[in-house]
């Protein structure tokens, strides 16, 4: 194996670790939810190509509301599910829509598209 190639494959590797931990393992922002009128907790949430934000902090026993705006067309993003809510909503393309629950117990809940590809956290405290 010549220097050159040497070089190419480490720098591929190092390429190939960093996207692994760009994408996998570096730490997330998180958005505490602000108490609106009536103690409500609202946060707003764009979807394009994901969700942001896609790590959104409230309090347990606390009412809940998040308002999501799309802001593209493709189809994987039409709807928004909260599993552990036995919640779900549509999403019209330029809309707002607001889902509103309130969780009881402090954890970690999933949310995501339909199709599973698009996914964000809800953590409880």
């Amino acid at each position: 194996m010549t220097a050159s190639q040497i070089v190419v494959t480490l720098t591929g590797l190092a390429l190939s670790g960093f996207i692994a931990w760009f994408f996998w393992f570096a730490p997330k922002g998180q958005t505490r939810a602000a108490a609106g009128a009536g103690g409500v907790q609202e946060v707003a949430v764009i979807v394009k190509g994901g969700y942001t934000p896609d790590v959104i902090v409230v309090k347990a026993g606390h009412p809940v509301r998040l308002r999501f705006t799309r802001q593209e067309s493709a189809s994987c993003s039409e709807m928004v599910l909260f599993p552990d809510f036995n919640r779900n909503a549509k999403l019209p393309e330029g809309e707002e829509v607001a889902v509103e629950f309130t969780p009881d117990k402090p954890g970690e809940y999933g949310f995501q598209c339909q199709m599973g590809m698009l996914r964000g956290k809800l953590i409880v405290e």
